[in-house]
């Protein structure tokens, strides 16, 4: 109750901050899901009002003269792990108790960063240390503001699930062993947690239906969430590379009545793309990461294309602080392996990951109605020139380079040092003569060293 009051004061706080009205003119706007055109982008209250080849600027408007370059909607990350003081509550193979929420840190210079790249939208998620891991958050990348304005408002809460080598991999600690310690293992959890899942549920269910009189059934933290998600009411982000285990999740929760969400990472769905589509699932995977453990040695840089081609919906993601800042040239390869169109590279990392957090219909597009999250780039997003000029989030802007440029070069210019202060002197001691030094004495001994 409390996280809902919350999330409804930050709605209106944003609300109240993007009042101004907006025109950005003279640009190639591709809206990713109607096509490219040469015109304007009005903003109003947070909102993209219009969006057309002409559009007359509104009395009092804040005009913005893109010169030609290019406006395209707010990049979303679905995997990410910045502004976040901790990741992995490893302790314990389910923590779907614990959530990113609580720790999100609003001052990681990452998030400036991936806004200085066009990201606009992420989904923070837990690690993938625990087959059910802990719940994940999305926010938009406001930079300056404190932790719970980050979150986007009115986003469908997640949890993180994860398959191979990092959840088995305590469980062959020396130290503090933890099961699982195979794959089979994880399986297991993940079956088990939703055996207990399904009979609070019922629990639950049977007392609210006032049957027999039952006592209250007492709060567990660590099944409410699984509850959720076998309510649809909670999305599955699965952490997962090898194609019998992406089968053997699917099955899983096929078995319990829900539909994964996302298979993240996912680097041989190529090989069971048909089984993905099937079952529902959304792929947010690398471009074209390989090799970096044995799991990633069947990784194919034409696996996103491959998918998309049998019906899966793909994004692409970062899963770094790093690669976040350049997500628009990573979309660019889906070009070159797999011969996608330039509209199918962009939607990667536009309206698809916004379908997979089914914020579809306030991100990832440019249309009417839609938050008005949008980037200026001076070149063809998908060129390895090009460059973010201006940011948009709610209609306000939050990076523009040219003042960035401007004020590094202003805080490199050297700052005047203060004068030393001289200590007072005691007035007696500004009269007292000076006392002279007396001769050494005969007797004297020699200092060390010394004749």
């Amino acid at each position: 109750m409390i996280r809902a009051m919350w999330r409804i004061w930050i709605w209106s706080v944003a609300l109240a901050a993007s009042g101004e009205t907006v025109l950005i003119r003279n640009a190639k706007v591709l809206t990713v899901t109607k096509g490219a055109f040469d015109g304007s982008v009005l903003i109003r209250n947070g909102k993209i009002v219009a969006a057309a080849p002409q559009l007359a600027p509104p009395e009092g408007a804040r005009l913005v003269d893109a010169g030609g370059q290019y406006l395209m909607p707010g990049i979303v990350d679905c995997h990410s792990h910045i502004a976040a003081d901790a990741i992995n509550e490893s302790s314990v193979s389910v923590s779907s108790m614990v959530t990113m929420e609580d720790v999100l840190d609003p001052e990681d210079i990452a998030i400036y960063r991936a806004l200085a790249g066009g990201v606009t939208t992420a989904n923070i998620l837990h690690g993938s240390a625990n087959a059910i891991g802990g719940q994940c958050t999305v926010i938009k990348l406001r930079w300056g503001k404190r932790a719970h304005e980050l979150l986007f408002a009115g986003a469908k809460p997640g949890i993180k699930f994860a398959l191979g080598e990092n959840p088995k991999r305590r469980g062959s600690s020396p130290t503090a062993p933890r099961y699982p310690a195979t794959r089979m293992g994880v399986e297991d959890i993940i079956r088990q947690a939703f055996t207990e899942a399904r009979a609070y549920q019922a629990e639950w269910r049977a007392y609210l239906a006032g049957r027999h009189a039952l006592p209250r059934p007492r709060r567990d933290l660590r099944l409410e969430p699984l509850v959720e998600v076998l309510e649809g009411k909670r999305l599955v982000h699965a952490h997962c590379y090898r194609s019998d285990e992406i089968l053997m999740l699917l099955r899983l929760a096929e078995e319990f009545g829900f539909r994964i969400k996302t298979l993240q990472h996912v680097l041989e769905g190529y090989k069971v793309a048909k089984e993905i589509a099937a079952h529902g699932a959304g792929a947010s995977t690398f471009s074209d990461w390989w090799s970096y453990k044995m799991e990633a040695y069947d990784a194919i840089p034409y696996n996103a294309a491959l998918m998309h081609r049998k019906g899966v919906l793909v994004s692409l993601n970062s899963d770094s602080a790093e690669l976040m800042r350049r997500l628009n040239t990573e979309a660019a390869k889906v070009i070159k392996y797999g011969g996608l169109s330039e509209t199918e590279a962009l939607a990667m990392i536009t309206i698809n990951p916004a379908r997979q957090l089914e914020l579809d219909d306030r991100i990832g597009s440019i249309e009417p109605g839609k938050d008005a999250d949008l980037v200026l780039f001076d070149k063809h997003p998908l060129s390895s020139f090009a460059k973010v000029q201006k940011v948009f989030i709610d209609g306000v802007e939050y990076f523009d380079r040219d003042r960035d440029l401007s004020e590094r070069r202003e805080r490199a210019k050297p700052r005047p040092q203060p004068a030393p202060e001289s200590k007072p002197v005691a007035p007696e001691l500004e009269t007292a003569p000076a006392k002279p030094v007396p001769p050494p004495s005969e007797n004297a001994k020699p200092q060390r060293g010394k004749p």
